[in-house]
């Protein structure tokens, strides 16, 4: 309510005790209009309608139009803001990605509050002519997920890794989607092994898409290409992105670098700042270069490959070692619903792998378990990538939008310890 200097808040009734407390701490004395249930101070929203406005402002393509908040996964979220052009970046999102068109019904299992609501909720399938499938939930239900896909003429399934993460761990079994046809994953990056389990189970592959919130769709597995999975796709028709080194110079492939955007010209769709954040905004330009913050590299045949956010890159002994990529082995593992790995000190190495497990229901965590996951690790990927130190939690904390938020464990850690970063 501070940062944005709303005029208005308009929600439902089970947010509106909540918008109370939250506008009673800042003193905020905007309009408050209720949509479903009738509260002291609020205005009902059937009470507060007037007849369609036929007068319309002349709007320009850069003309502020949305501010979302990016999901703080790193650090305190950012207000971005989105000019009036923005819905038509999402004609890519919508085409080529969702592969959305008449007839399709588009169900995005997401928070409306963050910007994926924009990609999957409203733009990209009003776009495509596409509808969108609603369903109301305090919280992700695997089950109620999956009797939805069974009952309802859902054509096109959008949902977070998490949800996936969920859904693959139910009987699939006996299950018959009959009408849908299309999966996609965006938000974080997708485990291989939940991608694998899904196709198996399902018969259809999840297409994964990279973007943010300043951004729409960058990266992503799109109609007819081939499929790695765990790849994050190629660049989207129209956006020249790349991996480039420090001083902005384009990399070969197999290198690791910066994920960043060129800005000549800017993608349809790239956002116009952080609000009122001059300095959080310069820091994302590298000369005629948009960084998105995220490490990759790209293979011989241009498939992008997620290694971490680039607070998030571990660097043990000399090695650099993205968490991605371990935690990707850690949930091939049966015993392992998921994880979070970061970087714990280490008076040795300066920094070491260490993993936070959340166990599959009934599974217990142990010492000789600790070691099956790190020998299991090994296996797969390559000795010095092993978690050093696992810990097992009942949960991760994550945002609102579900993603993992590593910062928060990673300070833990490293709490009290004045030379990390």
């Amino acid at each position: 309510l501070q940062a944005t200097n709303a005029a208005a808040v308009v929600t439902n009734g089970p947010c509106a005790g909540r918008a109370d407390e939250a506008m009673q701490d800042v003193g905020w004395r905007g309009a408050r209009v209720i949509v479903d249930s009738d509260r002291p101070g609020w205005t009902r929203y059937d009470a507060a309608s007037a007849p369609p406005l036929r007068d319309f402002a002349d709007t320009a393509a850069n003309d502020e139009a949305l501010l979302y908040f990016t999901s703080g996964t790193t650090g305190s979220p950012k207000m971005t803001v989105h000019g009036c052009a923005y819905p038509l970046g999402h004609e890519t999102t919508g085409r080529f990605w969702l592969r959305a068109g008449a007839g399709d019904l588009v169900w995005n299992v997401s928070d409306t509050g963050w910007a994926k609501g924009a990609w999957s909720s409203l733009f990209a399938p009003w776009l495509a002519g596409a509808g969108v499938f609603a369903h109301h939930a305090d919280a992700v239900d695997p089950i109620r997920v999956l009797d939805c896909l069974e009952k309802y003429p859902v054509t096109i399934l959008c949902a977070p890794p998490t949800a996936y993460r969920m859904l693959v761990k139910q009987t699939l079994s006996g299950r018959t989607f009959k009408r849908l046809r299309h999966c996609v994953s965006a938000g974080e990056p997708l485990n291989p092994e939940v991608i694998e389990v899904w196709r198996k189970e399902t018969g259809r592959q999840i297409c994964e898409g990279y973007g943010q919130t300043e951004t729409t769709i960058l990266c992503g597995v799109f109609d007819r290409m081939a499929v790695k999975p765990g790849s994050m796709g190629l660049p989207s028709p129209g956006v020249d992105l790349d991996v480039i080194d420090e001083t902005g110079a384009r990399l070969p492939p197999d290198i690791e670098g910066d994920v960043a955007v060129h800005l000549d010209p800017a993608p349809q769709g790239l956002f116009l700042g952080y609000k009122n954040d001059a300095e959080r905004t310069n820091a994302t330009r590298r000369g005629n270069w948009y960084l998105t913050g995220d490490r990759a590299f790209r293979d011989g045949d241009g498939y992008f490959w997620f290694v971490g956010r680039g607070d998030d890159v571990i660097i043990s002994a000399g090695y650099r070692i993205g968490p991605f990529e371990v935690e990707s082995a850690l949930i091939e593992h049966p015993s392992v619903a998921e994880s979070a790995v970061v970087a714990s000190p280490d008076e040795t190495r300066g920094e070491v792998v260490k993993a936070f497990v959340v166990l599959v229901k009934g599974v217990l965590g142990s010492d000789a378990l600790a070691r099956e996951l790190q020998d299991h690790v090994k296996r797969v990927t390559a000795p010095y990538k092993y978690p050093r130190k696992v810990e097992f939690v009942e949960a991760l904390p994550k945002t609102i939008s579900g993603k993992i938020i590593r910062k928060e464990l990673r300070d833990r850690e490293w709490k009290g310890v004045k030379t990390h970063g």
